[in-house]
């Protein structure tokens, strides 16, 4: 009995001391050079559930202000299971950038847009899918080929919620961009897969940023599960339309090297995964910032009024010209609603714009940044006040007189730094620009109990809906 006691307390001492070695190594992690300062806390868990924590969208994350406070603007953690450095050092953040080129991110969120995805892969792949996107994105893509279909669907969306009494911002923009994308990328689609496609955005759990364990009924098995649905979806419209001869998208003629221009050609299963990653982002992003801009102006009655002041003038152009579609050049225009986008890119970018797996070992000052790690970069110089003055106040009028078309400088990064700059910049300013066109032709307000959040992505629990009266300052009877 003895020796049985014996034996059960040697295994279990050295149970404790293998315990205890695991977690002073995870807390304690080795490097070639000093580390950041920083705290990696539980193991696996890490600092998750803190860095997690839903914040108020137009302020920094309070994880970010106590850890600046305490360790400085660059220091160490871990997140979702992986070792990270964040930084809020703006010369840092672009160094990296420029020499990083592999993304970052959780071995879930990986996972979730393939491990093949031509987004996430080398270098060169990356560069390929960049100028095929520019094709149908750039400025000479938008002019051609988006602007008339998001002007006539912002149009219809807002005329069917003016008639309803409301509609949700965030909604509405997403079944818009949907509906225009679709149309661009698979042709035009069987009424059934149609719908089909737009259910399956329902199937997508809210917050990418996950742990990595996929067990059924999680949120990243439910997250896994939505994503075969649309792929196999778009699969099978894509070999159906080959097979019969019909025409696909716009967009696929590009990336099958179909149109003039066209590059060498993308398997279908690339091709594919493509443009799941291309529809996901574009959907999770652009809207949720487009229904805190709102908020952003309905909090603001000045922004407001003057808002509806230029597309008063605006509205009262075409119906002059007896015209009905927006142009290039009515977009171009908007002089105050493009100050009011970059105002509002610059207030609700909280999170980081940057993310990037550090290639090689780098050395900043006295510390080393060890390969391997994920490195985020957030854009805390938005709210310097040595940059911006009252940097936590809406004031569109800062940009006055400055370059309206900008997307990146050393003080203003919305849309990230690098080669994995967005190229859907310009797409996203431009949806935005025209929602807010068409949302001015009535007079609206947005609920008082609207509250925008922040989960890493944008949240908001009691919904974006605005009160809309088919009443205008605006006689659109000619045209609209």
């Amino acid at each position: 009995m003895v020796e049985v006691y014996e034996f059960w307390t040697i295994i279990v001492t050295l149970v404790v001391v293998k315990l205890c070695h695991w977690i002073y190594k995870w807390r304690n992690p080795t490097s070639n050079g000093k580390l950041p300062p920083g705290s990696m806390g539980f193991p696996i868990i890490g600092e998750t559930l803190e860095f997690m924590k839903p914040h108020d969208a137009f302020q920094l994350p309070t994880f970010l202000t106590k850890k600046i406070l305490r360790h400085g603007p660059v220091f160490r953690t871990s997140l979702f299971g992986a070792r990270v450095i964040i930084s809020t050092d703006i010369g840092l953040n672009m160094e990296i950038a420029k020499t990083n080129h592999v993304p970052g991110a959780p071995k879930s969120l990986a996972r979730f847009f393939g491990e093949n995805n031509l987004f996430v892969k080398s270098k060169e792949s990356h560069k390929h899918v960049r100028n095929l996107t520019s094709q149908f994105l750039g400025s000479q893509g938008l002019r051609l080929r988006m602007i008339q279909d998001i002007d006539s669907l912002a149009r219809t969306h807002m005329e069917l919620g003016a008639k309803n009494g409301g509609l949700d911002i965030k909604e509405t923009s997403s079944k818009i961009l949907i509906e225009c994308l679709a149309k661009k990328v698979m042709g035009d689609m069987e009424p059934h897969a149609a719908k089909e496609l737009t259910q399956c955005w329902g199937g997508f759990p809210r917050g990418w940023f996950r742990f990595s364990w996929s067990i059924p009924g999680n949120g990243v098995y439910r997250m896994l599960k939505a994503r075969n649905q649309m792929m196999n979806l778009l699969k099978e419209t894509v070999l159906k339309k080959r097979a019969s001869g019909e025409e696909l998208g716009e967009f696929f003629k590009i990336i099958f090297g179909e149109t003039e221009g066209g590059s060498k050609k993308m398997s279908i299963e690339n091709a594919i995964e493509y443009i799941f990653t291309f529809f996901v982002i574009a959907n999770e992003t652009t809207p949720g910032v487009l229904a805190a801009t709102v908020k952003l102006i309905n909090d603001n009655p000045r922004v407001k009024q003057e808002l509806q002041r230029e597309h008063k003038r605006i509205f009262q152009d075409k119906t002059e010209k007896d015209e009905a579609d927006l142009t290039w050049e009515d977009y171009k225009s908007m002089t105050f609603t493009q100050m009011v986008i970059n105002e509002s890119l610059r207030i609700t970018s909280t999170v980081p714009t940057m993310l990037r797996i550090v290639e090689h070992e780098t050395h900043v000052g006295d510390y080393t940044i060890p390969a391997g790690w994920i490195f985020m970069g957030f854009p805390s110089v938005h709210f310097n006040p040595e940059k911006y003055e009252d940097p936590l106040a809406f004031n569109p009028w800062r940009w006055e007189g400055k370059d309206l078309g900008v997307i990146l400088s050393r003080t203003y990064m919305p849309f990230g730094a690098g080669s994995r700059l967005c190229l859907g910049a310009e797409f996203a300013k431009m949806q935005m620009a025209i929602f807010i066109h068409h949302l001015c032709r009535y007079t609206w307000s947005m609920k008082t109990e609207t509250k925008v959040l922040r989960r890493f992505i944008l949240m908001f629990p009691r919904g974006s809906d605005v009160q809309i009266s088919e009443d205008t300052e605006v006689d659109n009877s000619a045209v609209y």
